[in-house]
């Protein structure tokens, strides 16, 4: 409680504070008696954030000191249990335990060392945007390899997504699940943000569906499931991801799949991010009600899967995104919650399947068309779409599915007839549906092949010392 205690006395009055007044205040006609009113302003929006960012901070010290401590409290627990069953003398017990405190004390003076980027050193580039990239990168003091996601703050402040980055920092510290990247710690310099994530060596989904084409219904299956594990863990902290695509799937050295880029992720009880922030139905809820519709060219299945594949790395990087994954309610700017990411996991699926998402078309404004149309010929009641026969249930699953299944809450999804045999809770312990080629923890290979920075070369080419 000391660290409480010091810490409020920075905005405590360095005045003595005065005894209060017995003199009664005139009132507004010269009287005494009633006060006269008091305009007290609202505070600003700045001071409730600094407020609810000193709120947050002291939070998340305790709940860390909390935890921190729990987890010491088990790891004692558990070595006293081993030795107890391995029969060890009691005097080689106690030396052993010993050993462990030393440990614990040199584990939490290395949690108190502040990090920085001079502790990382930067390597191949995996991942670029509008607001920085991620590099691989190696810690110099232990050797360990994460993912390094460098964000200038000037851009994050120009275009006014720093409310998303912090959501999206709150979200990564608070779930610690198997499903979710982790981020291991944060950090920043004058000019850079730094998040330290794990790195996932066997790249995104984007890449495994342009190198198979497609994937088969097990496959599929076995995917869709643990992405529906990854949006649950997150749901379950009140998040709302608002990003699901392939290219946000990382697959791990064993082929499993974890959820990441939270950059869009929202609070469902947030105030300080406005719709406004979500570019990608920005960028399109307009054009919904224009007249002029321009007709997309008629092609076969397989013109289609070979237009999508030539242009969907260029949509991904795109400034203005792509609308082929965005829920409806998104884009029209209406309210939404959760089910938002469910629609999003529906068009994945499909395109597992078919090879491309089930409302591609050459121009966006064609997509959000489609999309539109489909929601509307659904919901005037045509239930045929649910009694098409095994021949065509490919190519029509999503349609079949997007509401029967990615609507429906958590515990429905799971028990739906096309999850039969998924052990849920034994996902991530079986035999990926793909075992990517890894050859040690620095291989790339697995992600796409990125322009180094003039800024890099430089660096790289300083002799040692240098820097």
């Amino acid at each position: 409680m000391e660290t409480v205690r010091c810490w409020f006395k920075k905005f405590r009055s360095k005045e003595k504070p005065k005894p209060p007044s017995k003199k009664k205040e005139p009132t507004s006609n010269g009287k005494e008696g009633s006060k006269m009113p008091v305009n007290e302003e609202a505070p600003s929006n700045a001071t409730k954030q600094k407020v609810e960012a000193a709120k947050q901070y002291i939070e998340k010290h305790y709940k860390e000191q909390m935890r921190s401590l729990q987890e010491r409290r088990e790891r004692r627990y558990s070595l006293e249990k081993k030795l107890a069953d391995a029969e060890v003398s009691e005097e080689e017990q106690n030396n052993i335990l010993k050993y462990l405190e030393i440990k614990e004390t040199e584990y939490m003076r290395l949690q108190r060392h502040k990090m920085g980027s001079d502790d990382f050193e930067p390597l191949t580039m995996i991942g670029k945007g509008a607001f920085g990239e991620v590099r691989v990168c190696r810690e110099k003091s232990t050797g360990h390899v994460y993912a390094m996601k460098k964000l200038k703050k000037s851009e994050m402040l120009r275009r006014g997504q720093v409310e998303h980055v912090k959501a999206e920092r709150n979200l990564l510290a608070e779930v610690d699940s198997n499903c979710i990247v982790k981020l291991y710690c944060s950090f920043q310099d004058e000019e850079y943000l730094y998040l330290i994530m794990e790195y996932l060596p066997g790249g995104d989904m984007m890449t495994l569906l342009m190198r198979k084409d497609i994937l088969t219904e097990e496959e599929t299956r076995f995917y869709i499931g643990e992405t529906v594990l990854a949006i649950e863990s997150i749901h379950k902290h009140n998040y709302i991801h608002r990003d699901i695509k392939p290219d946000n799937l990382l697959l791990d050295r064993n082929g499993h799949m974890k959820l990441s880029d939270f950059g869009l992720c929202k609070p469902l009880d947030c105030s300080n991010i406005q719709e406004k922030d979500f570019s990608v139905g920005n960028n399109y809820s307009g054009a919904l009600q224009s007249d002029g519709r321009p007709a997309a060219p008629k092609r076969t299945q397989q013109e289609q899967l070979q237009h999508w594949q030539r242009n969907r790395r260029m949509l991904a990087y795109s400034t203005v995104g792509t609308p082929d994954y965005i829920a409806p309610e998104v884009l029209l700017k209406k309210g939404y919650g959760m089910e938002c990411d469910w629609w999003s996991l529906g068009a994945i699926m499909y395109e597992m399947l078919v090879g491309y998402p089930p409302f591609y078309s050459d121009e966006p404004m064609s997509t959000c068309r489609k999309l539109m149309g489909f929601v509307s010929y659904y919901y005037a009641g045509n239930m045929l779409l649910f009694t098409i026969s095994k021949k065509f249930f490919h190519y029509y699953v999503f349609l079949a599915l997007v509401f029967s299944i990615m609507r429906l809450y958590i515990t429905r999804i799971q028990a739906h007839p096309w999850f039969e045999g998924i052990e849920w809770d034994k996902l991530y312990q079986m035999k990926a549906a793909f075992i990517p080629e890894v050859n040690d923890e620095l291989d790339t290979q697995n992600f796409e092949k990125f322009e180094e920075t003039i800024e890099f070369q430089l660096l790289q080419n300083l002799a040692p010392g240098e820097s």
